[in-house]
């Protein structure tokens, strides 16, 4: 049996949470064999993939070396665009915007966590989509020809999109249920001890305070301002 390449785009000012969680537990379908691959399942690989193979810092200065370019990676079975402050200078990169559509067109998932989802649309993957983003982002959907969908984790077909950074662990147990069966998916969450509880029930805009939205509105203006243009300009082009 074929294997089935998953694979995740990095770049400079990624969000390492975007890239790592998802990361983690799809990788898990490759390991152990016994637990995770059943006979009717191919065998996973997963790839990390940049424009070179030199080191790539996330936006809090950790950082990841790619395993496969732009010019060696395999055609991909899954490609997942995490996002970050790096977005917007992806954006203006056409190198990486046509390698995301040409691997998402003939992918059998494209997907995104948080931001990553403007590259989808960058590479013309979310025109007349229903999707999602981070909270704070989601108004700017409609520049990249998609609805928005109030959700953690939005299906459009073979589109998968899912909100800011943590959201991204979610949409890869869906994955997994989907390839390998709800009892894979339960029991590798079992293994990593995914089992949320936060102090603090304040991490979605509809629970969290007014303060909190106001003090996370304010530090994401300028950020926002910044997608926002960098989005219009892509239009123009």
């Amino acid at each position: 049996m074929a294997d089935f390449n998953i694979g995740f785009v990095i770049f400079p000012g990624i969000t390492q949470l975007d890239f790592t969680g998802p990361f983690e537990v799809l990788s898990r379908l490759s390991t152990p064999p016994s637990l995770t691959a059943p006979s009717r399942f191919p065998d996973v690989k997963t790839h990390v993939i940049a424009k070179n193979l030199e080191p790539v810092a996330s936006d809090r200065g950790l950082s990841f070396l790619p395993g496969q370019s732009f010019e060696t990676c395999p055609a991909l079975d899954l490609i997942c665009i995490p996002g970050g402050a790096g977005v917007v200078d992806a954006l203006d990169d056409a190198e990486t915007v046509d390698f995301i559509g040409h691997q998402g067109r003939q992918a059998q998932y494209a997907t995104s966590v948080c931001v990553g989802a403007f590259l989808l649309g960058a590479a013309g993957l979310l025109r007349g989509r229903r999707a999602t983003t981070h909270w704070a982002y989601t108004d700017l959907l409609p520049l990249v020809g998609a609805t928005h969908e109030k959700a953690r984790t939005v299906r459009d077909g073979n589109i998968i999109t899912s909100g800011g950074v943590t959201a991204g662990i979610d949409f890869a147990f869906t994955i997994i249920a989907e390839l390998a069966g709800g009892d894979v998916a339960r029991a590798i969450q079992l293994g990593i001890e995914y089992d949320p509880a936060p102090p603090f029930d304040g991490g979605h805009p509809d629970k969290a305070s007014e303060a909190a939205k106001a003090l996370m509105l304010q530090r994401n203006g300028a950020a926002h301002g910044g997608m926002r243009a960098a989005l219009e300009a892509l239009a123009l082009r």
